[in-house]
């Protein structure tokens, strides 16, 4: 890092040389934006219309955990950047669902993860994992894995479908954002040492019965004394005591009453709770 001047506040620079344009240009999504409490600034000695017309990355490692970064369209990349805690502007998320619309970067690496899932059947492996050691090892091994891209669904031949955030070509701002909602839940669950109890869909964790700091769904829990667990019961309250009612939230039967958020004094069932703030609701 190089100081600009003399001055104790004075901004640093640095030149740094990528391997890959493609990197290149993940970097210089971040111009002009807020990382943390720094302002950067990144320019390049290429614009981005110039590197653009350059040869595609290749594939991913065979035999590699994850696909490789320059693979990835910039949203996911970007939604990796929020889901670290970084701090990026609607202007560069937008920045990047343009780079990808613009230069085919997410139909690039849709033909790529798709061909590698059915050279190597990662999903039916996951799968298997699953059945076998009731936790997957590809998701504990990081968040960002393989099975980051994947989720669960029933009636699937793996019983694994790619999520809908990588097979939409027209993206919004929002939708990285909750895909980086997503990915910073799946990295909770890997700190937190989820796992899948053997033969059901239930999960347990190291939460030490803190439901607040528990990544289980309400309703699939199993962590003992856990108000998310429905086998355990959180409160002797009545379900008149707390005045508790039917409502319909998204097309489903759920309850709420007047424990205020609070699981201790919420009858409400786990996974079937509407409560605001309570750890219960889904």
């Amino acid at each position: 890092m190089t100081p600009e001047s003399n001055g104790a506040d004075s901004t640093q620079s640095a030149t740094v040389t990528f391997e890959k344009e493609t990197a290149a240009k993940t970097a210089l999504l971040l111009d002009n934006t807020q990382l943390g409490p720094a302002q950067v600034h990144v320019s390049a000695a290429a614009s981005l219309d110039q590197m653009a017309g350059g040869k595609a990355a290749s594939s991913s490692d065979e035999h590699g955990e994850d696909i490789a970064q320059e693979d990835k369209p910039r949203s996911r990349i970007v939604a990796e950047y929020l889901a670290h805690g970084y701090t990026l502007s609607d202007q560069v998320v937008q920045r990047a669902i343009q780079m990808d619309q613009q230069h085919g970067v997410s139909n690039r690496f849709l033909s790529t993860l798709t061909s590698f899932d059915q050279k190597y059947k990662a999903s039916e492996r996951v799968q298997a994992m699953d059945q076998k050691y009731g936790l997957s090892q590809r998701a504990n091994q990081g968040w960002q894995g393989l099975s980051s891209y994947f989720e669960k669904a029933a009636g699937t031949p793996t019983g694994q479908r790619l999520r809908t955030f990588y097979e939409q070509g027209q993206k919004q701002v929002l939708d990285v954002h909750n895909e980086a909602k997503h990915l910073s839940e799946l990295k909770k669950s890997n700190a937190a040492g989820m796992e899948t109890v053997p033969g059901t869909n239930r999960t347990k964790c190291n939460c030490h019965s803190k439901s607040g700091e528990c990544p289980c769904a309400p309703g699939t829990c199993a962590c003992s004394n856990c108000a998310k667990n429905p086998d355990e019961k959180s409160t002797s309250r009545t379900a008149e005591e707390a005045e508790m009612e039917k409502v319909q939230v998204g097309g489903q039967e759920k309850t709420k009453c007047n424990c205020g958020g609070a699981d201790g004094k919420c009858p409400c069932e786990p996974g079937k709770c509407a409560c605001s703030g309570c750890s219960k609701a889904s």
